[in-house]
């Protein structure tokens, strides 16, 4: 039998990829980890089944992540952006990525990621 991670396991997941556990994620990892330990481990492990395919490297996994919830105008997409530039991605690799979620979801996913990079890639005086 396996051992079921720990929240501190979890926790590390999450710093391992983007550098530290955001608060929102921690709370809910806590929570869960109180309530039903089991479904915690069960959602963490395939997410990140999902974010570790053998087939792609994690810099491209982490910019389409970025894309795809640039397109859902969801705040996380700040997340996978550290995370795909941890992975080596470039200021204009994300940029790229955030003109391919605007093709899909207009200005808004676009005026998010201006807010996001103006914020990870400040301006150089």
């Amino acid at each position: 039998m396996t051992q079921k991670p720990t929240l501190s396991d979890l926790e590390g997941r999450y710093t391992d990829m983007i550098g530290f556990t955001p608060p929102k994620i921690a709370k809910r990892l806590k929570l869960g980890m109180q309530v039903d330990p089991n479904l915690v481990a069960a959602l963490e492990d395939w997410r990140i089944a999902a974010l570790t395919p053998s087939a792609l490297d994690q810099k491209t996994v982490q910019l389409m992540s970025f894309a795809i919830l640039l397109v859902q105008t969801s705040e996380a997409a700040a997340n996978h952006a550290r995370a795909a530039i941890k992975a080596g991605a470039t200021l204009e690799e994300l940029h790229a990525s955030a003109g391919i979620a605007a093709l899909f979801r207009g200005v808004a996913a676009f005026n998010l990621a201006g807010e996001i990079l103006s914020t990870l890639f400040p301006p150089k005086e």
